[in-house]
């Protein structure tokens, strides 16, 4: 089985599993303890943040340890709105964020907050001027995310940046990295930034690991309580083994990234090709979009049967976001981009990492065929 569905999640590396493993055999002091245990258990804290800091050139300070991009997100968003709020209730985003994005800015509209949810164009891509036009006096924070999950969809951050900070200096700017950070290069400070998210498992570290930047001078409203860990912003002993294999695979993801971006534009346009050529296919990624991600629709066809379909021939793909791939709705995304139900509703992604080579995107091309054929007879029943 051939698996293509690394934006979901990544095989952690094996020189993270061997560090970790180290780890937790023989430091499994708490951070927070002032005995040798935990004085070693804070020293390896403290040169993990410095790694991660590194690895995005910010300030090791700057850096917040959290279980992953939904927490920091949630804590980004939320954590913002509520400690600036008499400034005003207002908060911009697109419709094709991440749920965990989108969700956490409903959440926030049910309990009083004015949401603009900026339209994208039909390759998935905001207008920077629409963005910084939607400022109010009352807008408190902007969140959009660089790379979408699921079409690759790239967002002009860095000249929404640059507006936003010329137009309305205190609104906050918040970035959702996850698809972004390991593919092309991350510099939330020269985008501007405010506050920028990232999770582990996408560049081959460990689930259940992630950060958020906050710039220096940004304050946030904790969403958990308890303890002063994390300069009082995420309350909770820290994974020191966790957190220490994501610092060492953001290392090796930012040391990578540039041939990471060469190697799979290759496969992905590659892969376009073949799924322009299928007439049953409508591409819904652009070759101006991130180097992992193909995104495609089998209109007619639903996306799960063509799925397991694919995985019987020995690759595994996906349909939506790994958040939504059980969800039996349409994307929100597609629809977003102006595609029918029938498109949105048949979606399929494929996405790369630095394990493909020429001879997997072959044995994947094939199983398209494969699939197309078994499915064809199917199409008008479905």
């Amino acid at each position: 089985m051939k698996y293509f569905d690394y934006a979901a999640t990544t095989p952690p590396h094996p020189d993270v599993i061997r560090t970790m493993a180290e780890i937790m055999e023989t430091q499994f002091g708490n951070p927070s303890s002032i005995h040798g245990y935990g004085e070693r258990a804070d020293q390896l804290l403290r040169r993990a943040r410095s790694g991660c800091a590194a690895a995005i050139g910010v300030k090791p300070e700057e850096i917040v340890f959290t279980s992953g991009a939904t927490e920091s997100n949630n804590l980004a968003i939320k954590g913002a709105a509520l400690r600036y709020q008499s400034r005003g209730r207002h908060i911009i985003t697109t419709a094709t964020e991440h749920a965990s994005v989108y969700e956490s800015f409903m959440q926030l509209q049910q309990w009083g907050w004015d949401v603009t949810l900026i339209p994208v164009n039909s390759d998935g891509v905001v207008d920077a001027r629409q963005v910084v036009d939607a400022i109010r006096p009352d807008t408190v924070l902007v969140s959009l995310m660089h790379v979408n999950n699921e079409t690759g969809a790239i967002h002009p951050i860095a000249e929404i940046g640059k507006q936003l900070k010329k137009r309305a200096p205190r609104v906050l700017f918040h970035v959702d990295g996850v698809q972004g950070f390991g593919k092309m290069k991350a510099t939330p400070a020269a985008w501007s930034a405010d506050l920028y998210s990232l999770s582990a498992h996408k560049i081959r570290g460990p689930k259940g690991a992630g950060l958020l930047y906050v710039r220096s001078g940004v304050e946030l409203t904790p969403l958990l309580s308890g303890g002063s860990q994390e300069q009082g912003l995420r309350a909770g002993t820290e994974n020191v083994a966790l957190l220490v294999g994501m610092a060492k695979a953001m290392r090796m993801a930012a040391e990578d990234q540039f041939d990471f971006a060469r190697r799979t534009t290759v496969l992905r346009d590659q892969l376009m090709e073949t799924i322009h050529s299928i007439p049953e296919f409508e591409l819904n990624s652009r070759k101006e979009g991130a180097p992992h991600i193909v995104h495609f629709s089998y209109p007619g066809m639903k996306a799960e049967v063509a799925l397991h379909t694919l995985e019987q021939l020995g690759v595994t793909i996906s349909t939506q976001s790994a958040c939504s791939s059980r969800s039996s709705e349409p994307s929100r995304i597609l629809l977003a981009m102006g595609r029918d139900a029938a498109c949105a509703a048949g979606g399929l992604r494929i996405s790369l990492g630095d394990e493909h080579r020429e001879e997997d995107v072959a044995l994947l091309e094939q199983a398209l065929y494969q699939m197309v054929a078994q499915l064809r007879p199917l199409e008008r029943r479905m």
